[in-house]
């Protein structure tokens, strides 16, 4: 799927349980982490990156530089995830038909070589996730990026399949893969990144 693959970012929450604001503006290598994860997913083979906006966008677009992704501005971000996840992926869609990847902005182990594996993996009418290890168990668990078919990403959106139906507002695309496991190829990630997501004080060590 290399080419014709729309990165979807979601970078809008505010951080809230963190408690040091937005995600997208935590310091990492000396800038902004969004510009990190802009470049790894460009570099990593997607053809487009659509970031998806919400709390401090102002500050974001003012200090990082986002090459050219295209920013877009999630109104309904205080909702939670599954709005940011409609907003992109629907703005993808109508930026390019194709493939849509879906990447979480607080990952900051996120490489290009992962986005890369994925999108070779990648098979029309599947959904590619990356898998990752727990230490000390071979158990693998399903995390970001998710690289979806173009038409499974539209499926995904459709009443009673969308991320964001109901309570389930801040799940993103949990829902609809829960609900579609045989959709799921799960790709083992485990030795070029740890998945893990800057969610508390203890996982600051992970900007370092």
């Amino acid at each position: 799927m290399t080419g014709t693959t729309t990165a979807v970012l979601l970078a809008a929450g505010a951080g809230t349980r963190l408690g040091l604001g937005p995600k997208a503006m935590l310091p990492f290598r000396g800038r902004p982490l969004i510009e990190h994860q802009v470049r790894v997913l460009r570099d990593g083979g997607c053809a487009t990156v659509v970031a998806v906006l919400g709390a401090g966008r102002g500050d974001i677009l003012a200090a990082a530089r986002l090459q050219d992704a295209r920013p877009v501005l999630n109104p309904d971000w205080q909702r939670g995830m599954g709005t940011s996840y409609r907003s992109g992926v629907a703005a993808a869609l109508a930026l390019c038909p194709g493939a849509v990847l879906v990447a979480l902005v607080d990952q900051p182990g996120l490489t290009a070589a992962v986005v890369a594996r994925l999108l070779a993996a990648g098979r029309p009418g599947r959904i590619t996730a990356a898998g990752y290890r727990d230490p000390g168990s071979d158990r693998l668990r399903r995390g970001h990026p998710v690289l979806f078919d173009a038409a499974l990403a539209a499926r995904s959106l459709e009443p009673g399949e969308a991320a964001d139906d109901g309570d389930a507002g801040d799940t993103g695309a949990r829902h609809f893969l829960a609900a579609h496991p045989d959709l799921v190829d799960l790709i083992d990630c485990s030795d070029l990144a740890d998945g893990r997501d800057v969610d508390s004080e203890a996982d600051l060590v992970l900007l370092d």
